[in-house]
């Protein structure tokens, strides 16, 4: 008989944790099940309280922590426990870059057991707060007064917040100064439940280096009541507000963006600068959210690489073109595809801004539908890099990645899990030379890594 012990719920008992989640809880055992303790960190000895049993694992919450941990720290943030938009400012930041390359290592376990993979240490940050360039507050009503922020963890309950430790200033400022305006002038408010009004969130950019703000009003028509007044009032907000645009998302989705923007003011994309680099971002272009530490993801990208300067190309998930024109100035051409066209667009402009023309080339549409076509008519880059989301390859792109056999592959991965699961796959035709974790997101249990795999 192997099946496991009975546990329910209410039940406590002590728990030592062993390491941490791939959500930032802690982990232990008790009586071979596997426990999740939200709050709890590795080394740590707990009582437990078990608040929900699942078929593989077991939920609980900590009652009492019997021995603490050294790393263990008073989050600096006073609604850190309600908000769950960062798992990790209870713990020291060196050891959260320790636990980050542990979760790297706990993935490889689970889905390529024995094999010998040389994960590095993380690169992380010097000042691991106020980093993040884009907010994306969801805006709500209550009693009159409009609010903007995140939905507390596992709830519908909004958190307004007027202050984020892991925003950058400018974006929370914005987004302040926005609901107050939007509630003075009485702009119907986005209802979760009715489904009716108008505004549903406040996204705001900033350019790091260049100071350069977007402010986006996502809408469920596009019609805007006092359009003229609600546009020199925000306008007003920053003399650094260079773009107002407003995005319309008729559709019942947890997705920000809808297909359609207009711009209100100003230009249709804020300018940026990355290392040598410049781009210009329209609203619903990807860009990485942590430019400085972006610079230092971007550098890892290109050693693994390894360019000679005769190298062809390929930047699959393209975004705006950032990879790939980081790496421009040491191939010989570069090809890249996304399937969001207003990201193509920006892509040819800021290929063309940086002299890089004639040696790119951007067209819009998914990896293995490309890759398959080049194929067929004869091209296969010496170089395949991509970055996708956190739901990681498709598998059909996988089976055409493992068709068309590109000599280098450069995986950039924001999802331990999904990247082993796809490595798996990889390892049939490719060795991985070694993974680098990269920090992009302090505070949180997120981990990026950059790998580099070489044709066997």
């Amino acid at each position: 008989m192997n099946s496991k012990p009975v546990i329910e719920e209410g039940q406590k008992f002590p728990l030592t944790i062993r390491r941490l989640g791939i959500n930032g809880e802690g982990v232990g055992f008790f009586k071979r099940n596997v426990v999740f303790v939200s709050g709890a960190l590795p080394g740590e000895e707990v009582t437990a309280q078990v608040i929900k049993v699942k078929r593989n694992f077991v939920e609980a919450r900590i009652l009492k922590i019997r021995k603490s941990s050294p790393h263990r720290q008073e989050p600096p943030c006073p609604i850190y426990t309600a908000c769950g938009g960062c798992q990790l400012q209870h713990l020291a930041y060196p050891q959260q870059l320790v636990e980050k390359r542990d979760l790297v290592v706990q993935a490889l376990e689970r889905y390529l057991k024995g094999a010998d993979i040389d994960v590095k240490e993380t690169i992380g940050m010097d000042d691991p707060w106020y980093y993040r360039n884009k907010s994306q507050f969801q805006v709500r009503e209550k009693d009159g007064n409009v609010m903007a922020g995140l939905f507390a963890e596992g709830s519908h309950q909004l958190l307004d917040i007027e202050q984020c430790i892991v925003q950058h200033p400018a974006t929370t400022r914005v987004t302040n100064a926005a609901k107050q305006i939007l509630e003075d002038l009485h702009i119907p408010i986005y209802n979760g439940k009715s489904m009716k009004g108008l505004v549903r969130t406040i996204v705001v950019r900033t350019g790091l280096e260049t100071g350069e703000i977007q402010l986006v009003l996502v809408t469920t028509r596009s019609e805007l009541p006092q359009k003229k007044e609600l546009l020199e009032r925000l306008k007003t907000i920053d003399p650094a507000i260079v773009s107002i645009v407003q995005n319309i998302n008729k559709e019942q989705t947890s997705l920000i963006f809808g297909d359609q923007s207009v711009t209100l003011y100003g230009k249709e994309t804020i300018h940026e600068e990355l290392g040598d680099l410049a781009f210009d971002l329209s609203a619903r272009a990807f860009f990485q959210l942590n430019p400085v530490q972006t610079v230092k993801l971007y550098r890892e990208v290109r050693l693994a690489a390894a360019l000679t300067g005769k190298e062809s190309i390929v930047d699959a998930y393209c975004g705006v073109g950032t990879i790939g024109l980081w790496l421009a100035d040491g191939a010989k051409e570069i090809r890249g595809m996304d399937i969001v066209p207003e990201s193509i667009k920006d892509a040819k402009r800021n290929a063309w801004t940086h002299g890089y023309k004639n040696k790119t080339t951007y067209v819009t549409g998914t990896a293995e539908e490309w890759l398959e076509k080049w194929s067929k008519e004869g091209y296969v880059p010496d170089v395949l890099t991509v970055d996708p989301p956190r739901t990681g390859l498709a598998d059909s792109l996988l089976k055409t990645i493992l068709k068309v056999k590109p000599k280098r592959f450069v995986y950039t991965s924001c999802n331990p899990s999904t990247l082993a699961k796809d490595l798996q796959q990889l390892t049939k035709l490719y060795k991985v030379e070694y993974i680098q974790p990269v920090d992009m997101f302090p505070q949180t249990a997120q981990v990026e890594a950059v790998v580099k795999l070489v044709l066997k």
